[in-house]
């Protein structure tokens, strides 16, 4: 298994090197990774920029920022679509993941490529925020009762909001984990250290909540198909954060404080593996005794190392296919306990096995 794409961040491989077929690996596994732009920007960036690539890979890239560029524009209207049809609400509109990325002028947004909005207001305003964005014509494309509730009383989110007009589609959070979640997360913890964006009237999280954030998400949905991206986001935070001297221990006793160790530490392990993340003396020293801990994290640890390869047929294998679907389970463990977990998981495969008899989709 050949993983060229994480390689190029850490400078393991030199691309002048490359063959045609190399370049090709590079490009499908980057395509996969939903990590063109990143690519290339990360090539414009170095000596020579995108004019030292060939010819077909300097096409192919500079296209993908072009992408990016569009999105980038449509992003910033639909936010102030959003705005607008908020306007008015006292509750704070907290922007998670891209388009805080993107508000906040973060390194993560520099060639990010996402799809989504996503915002988190407070548990109580629900109703309201969500009655303003239908006003405003984003609706709930969800009809099934149980898919409702599964979302409603399991989930850290409503069902997705689709404008019928433009098809954006906004997720509407209230905490940045599930309620019966091994990890729940008291969303006034992270309401009281959010920060505005300007003057937008928008916030995002702040620095050590924006970074838990980040390794949670991926921790617990296991979505390995843009994993890669994901470390990316979460290297760029950490580097960018980590030029303030109190982050680190900020981040560590932030971790503890909400219980969020665990994925912290396992993806800020994969993150320093990838690409060579330097790390202060006091997160090392913790990083290695929370990975010392025992067998149970030590098998965790060798499955994401297996899951977040790209999704790439250079990089598949029966071992890579078992690692995800594994960590894929256990998700869903993490997420949801038995007595609740159970019983879904069996809706979910009578839904997949009978899908003309349903005629709904699945949830979660």
């Amino acid at each position: 298994m050949t993983d060229l794409l994480s390689s190029v961040w850490k400078a393991q491989v030199r691309t002048e090197q490359f063959s045609p077929a190399d370049w090709e690996i590079l490009m499908g596994q980057a395509r996969r990774a939903r990590l063109l732009p990143r690519l290339a920007r990360h090539f414009e960036d170095q000596d020579g920029g995108l004019a030292s690539l060939p010819s077909p890979q300097q096409h192919y890239l500079r296209g993908a920022l072009r992408l990016v560029q569009r999105q980038r524009h449509d992003v910033l209207a639909e936010v102030a679509h959003m705005r607008r049809a908020l306007h008015g609400l006292t509750t704070p509109v907290v922007l998670l993941k891209g388009a805080a990325y993107l508000f906040a002028e973060l390194p993560p947004a520099r060639a990010r490529i996402f799809s989504d909005l996503d915002i988190m207001v407070e548990r109580g305003q629900i109703a309201v925020v969500e009655g303003a964005l239908l006003a405003g014509g984003w609706i709930s494309e969800e009809r099934d009762a149980y898919n409702q509730r599964y979302y409603r009383e399991w989930m850290h989110e409503v069902p997705p909001l689709r404008h019928v007009q433009r098809g954006s589609v906004i997720d509407l959070h209230h905490t940045i984990a599930p309620p019966t979640s091994r990890f729940k997360v008291d969303a006034k913890r992270l309401l009281e250290r959010v920060r505005p964006v300007g003057s937008s009237g928008l916030f995002v999280l702040g620095p050590e909540d924006m970074v838990l954030h980040s390794a949670l998400h991926l921790y617990q949905e296991s979505e390995f198909d843009h994993g890669l991206r994901d470390l990316l986001d979460l290297r760029d935070l950490l580097l960018h954060f980590g030029r303030e001297p109190a982050f680190w221990s900020a981040l560590l006793a932030r971790a503890r404080e909400l219980g969020l160790e665990e994925p912290l530490f396992h993806l800020l392990h994969q993150v320093q593996r990838l690409f060579g993340l330097p790390l202060p003396s006091e997160a090392t020293a913790a990083l290695d005794a929370y990975l010392s801990r025992g067998l149970a994290t030590s098998l965790v640890a060798a499955l994401l190392e297996q899951a977040v390869r790209p999704n790439h047929p250079s990089c598949d294998s029966p071992t890579a296919r078992l690692a995800r679907w594994l960590l894929y389970v256990r998700s869903h463990w993490l997420r949801m306990p038995l007595h609740l977990l159970l019983p879904h998981l069996i809706r979910k495969a009578y839904m997949a096995r009978f899908p003309a008899r349903t005629g709904i989709q699945q949830a979660g």
